[in-house]
């Protein structure tokens, strides 16, 4: 199999950190913003105006969250190492993120929108305390994984190797540590 150049390397790096940073920022201003008005306002305004952000919603953060797992993915096939670890992970985490979203956050916004249409149950408060449980948890999924790779752009790793013009070949480029301690293996 060819190795990729260090270009390829880097477009694929950059895509998923703009995805995984949008999609933690998503995340990050509903559980800082979002969930605090939802319980600030009476519980008919949250319900109507939940069940309609979730469906405004539904395709934009199934694409971030997406292209986010794709992306980290790639980085992990086409790179090496620490590197490949670190974007595995980073994917890994953003799939977590969709399936905590899609088997937590979903079935609990279709009650909602039904809630919406009709009345809230006697036990609306656990359920609702549990939708926001679920969104934490996504959203520390994403975070998580976009410190990831924040880390992995900072150390260089996937562009600590490169193509060498001429021959075609991947060179190691070594480069001092982060520690000043020599170069890195």
């Amino acid at each position: 199999m060819k190795t990729p150049s260090s270009t390829t390397v880097r477009l694929v790096q950059g895509l998923a950190l703009l995805s995984t940073g949008a999609l933690a920022g998503a995340f990050g201003y509903g559980a800082a913003n979002l969930v605090p008005t939802f319980n600030a306002v009476p519980l008919d305004m949250r319900l109507h105006f939940h069940a309609q952000l979730m469906q405004m919603n539904g395709i934009t953060m199934q694409g971030a969250m997406g292209i986010s797992a794709l992306s980290a993915l790639t980085l992990a096939v086409i790179t090496r190492g620490t590197a490949r670890r670190s974007a595995a992970v980073a994917g890994l985490l953003t799939v977590a993120s969709f399936l905590i979203t899609r088997l937590g956050n979903v079935p609990i916004n279709g009650r909602i929108k039904e809630w919406a249409a009709t009345s809230a149950p006697a036990d609306h408060a656990e359920i609702l305390a549990r939708w926001e449980a679920f969104n934490y948890a996504r959203t520390a999924t994403a975070f998580a994984a976009f410190a990831l790779l924040i880390l992995l752009a900072l150390r260089r790793g996937p562009a600590a190797q490169d193509t060498d013009g001429a021959s075609g070949t991947n060179v190691r480029k070594e480069r001092p540590s982060l520690r000043g301690e020599g170069a890195s293996k």
